[in-house]
């Protein structure tokens, strides 16, 4: 089932381990995992995060030590209800999910908020997952959180997305089968936010010390805070504390995450940060308990409340990992795509095939009918993996009509791309633009130039902010810039993304392909 796996650390960037392996740098993961959940289990760490309308969804990363991260699988191959995910569903799909090990089951919670609470779990997290189960259908439940208790009870926790419940910033409570399969009630209200920690959400259920616990965050994405929750009884009622929030330092919204306990006790909190268009990068923060109540980060401003750290000691493991020299590349020539790509939507087969003749094979889809690319669901993209780098590709394109194109795209709310196109019977180049791409807007071509051969190479390089700039090669050694620099853009509540795409205006008969040689990362 699974891909080779992926390693999405990136030696020599401002962000991760350290050279000296003797302490880590915020944030770990300069990409795009939103909302993550971490588990220990025995010495082996293991991270998932909101995937929301990307297929495949539900990304697990394996650790070791918690600061170095391999991709190494998705639980959800396709996003349920298959029909409704065969197009972009921006925004919508997999909210916050949460990762459990019960009884010998991984178990992963999520909420759709059109669609309700949703559960998937395995025996092997980089193995075949079972398919999702639906625990409860309903509209705006969100940020689910399972807990099974001492007495061989279950429970789960979630709060509402106020734009489908038409409620929010409450903490609501249910009993649920001991197999983890359904809610026994229609829940009991633990907690109201609406005083002090409005738009609560992101609930994450432990038990510790006989005190049951919901950390919760607050306040929004980006200017939030970490709420600790705690109370002698399951149903409340619950006694709360900020604990962790900005402070002093530039480390906006940080919260929503996880806190995880070693094997010898020490105790660490998991969280992400906005960082638009970069979405939502992950930091780590040292943690500890005082008075039975969860301290995260370091109070430097001695207001009571924990800031987050900007570097630290690495965490006292059994294992330590070794930094990785590269990531997300794909040199095209394993039978199966790597695990970095994600399709907009649920893919259709023939839109790509990998072969075993060291190429991936994109056929352009039909595009008639849609206002811009935000409506194509045959997007093949990657999250961004650091501040700054260069992204490279080699494409070979053979089309049959006119108006067929394929090339290298930056993708969001606003999108740009360097593309190969037929006109005339002759090919060219162009740079395209798209702004408020999401409310229809249409593309602009703002450069082109005519290509004399198949075979070209497509860049697309970054710099610290999200600037983008496009160019192209005949040779992989001299690049020529084409278009205008294009300033990445977030899409809806992720952040941009790049990636690869063929499209076509008509159907006709035998259309042509694009043979893309490899795709490769430099810092």
């Amino acid at each position: 089932m699974t891909a080779h796996s992926t390693l999405v650390t990136l030696c020599g960037q401002s962000a991760g381990p350290d050279p000296d392996r003797d302490s880590y740098r915020n944030p770990i993961l300069h990409a795009d995992y939103s909302d993550p959940d971490v588990l220990r289990v025995g010495d082996d760490f293991y991270l998932t995060a909101s995937s929301f309308n990307a297929a495949p969804g539900l990304p697990i990363l394996h650790s070791r030590d918690l600061v170095h991260w391999q991709l190494i699988n998705h639980a959800l191959p396709r996003q349920v209800p298959l029909d409704t995910f065969a197009q972009p569903q921006h925004g919508n799909g997999v909210w916050a999910p949460a990762i459990r090990f019960h009884d010998g089951y991984f178990y992963i919670y999520w909420g759709d908020p059109d669609f309700g609470i949703y559960m998937v779990r395995t025996q092997d997290p980089a193995g075949a997952w079972e398919d999702p189960v639906l625990v409860r259908a309903a509209k705006g439940w969100i940020d689910p959180c399972p807990l099974w208790d001492d007495d061989g009870k279950a429970y789960l926790v979630h709060a509402f997305a106020g734009s489908r419940a038409g409620i929010k910033s409450v903490v609501v409570v249910h009993e649920m089968s001991p197999d983890g399969r359904e809610l026994l009630d229609d829940g009991v209200l633990v907690f109201d936010g609406h005083a002090a920690h409005g738009t609560i959400e992101g609930t994450k259920f432990h038990k510790r010390n006989g005190y049951y616990y919901i950390l919760a965050p607050a306040g929004g994405v980006a200017t939030g805070w970490q709420t600790v929750l705690r109370s002698r009884n399951v149903y409340g009622p619950y006694s709360e504390q900020v604990v962790l929030h900005q402070g002093d330092t530039d480390v906006n919204g940080p919260h929503q995450g996880a806190w995880v306990e070693l094997a010898n006790g020490d105790d660490w909190f998991v969280h992400f940060q906005e960082k638009q268009p970069y979405g939502r990068i992950v930091h780590l923060q040292p943690a500890h308990w005082e008075d039975d109540w969860l301290r995260i980060g370091v109070d430097h401003n001695q207001d009571g409340i924990g800031e987050p750290v900007s570097s630290h000691a690495v965490p006292r493991t059994t294992h330590r990992s070794t930094p990785a020299a590269q990531v997300a590349d794909d040199e095209f020539d394993a039978p199966r795509l790597g695990l970095q790509w994600q399709w907009q939507a649920n893919p259709d087969a023939t839109w790509a095939f990998p072969t075993a003749l060291g190429y991936l094979r994109l056929n352009p889809v039909v595009t008639a009918g849609m206002r811009n690319l935000w409506d194509a669901p045959h997007l093949l993209l990657a999250k961004l993996p650091a501040e700054s780098f260069t992204a490279t590709t080699k494409v070979t394109f053979y089309p049959h009509f006119d108006g067929e194109h394929t090339g290298l795209i930056m993708m969001g709310r606003d999108y740009a791309y360097l593309a190969v196109e037929r006109v005339e019977g002759q090919l060219r180049l162009k740079s395209v633009q798209c702004l408020n791409a999401e409310n229809g807007a249409p593309e602009r071509t703002l450069a082109t130039t005519p290509l004399e051969q198949p075979e070209v190479y497509l860049r697309l390089t970054v710099l610290p902010g999200g600037m983008t700039r496009f160019a192209y090669s005949i040779d992989n050694k001299q690049f020529t810039p084409l278009g205008p620099p294009f300033q990445a853009r977030e899409g809806k509540w992720i952040g941009a993304k790049m990636g690869l795409f063929a499209s076509r205006d008509r159907r006709e008969n035998d259309g042509g392909y694009a043979n893309y040689d490899w795709f490769r990362i430099t810092p």
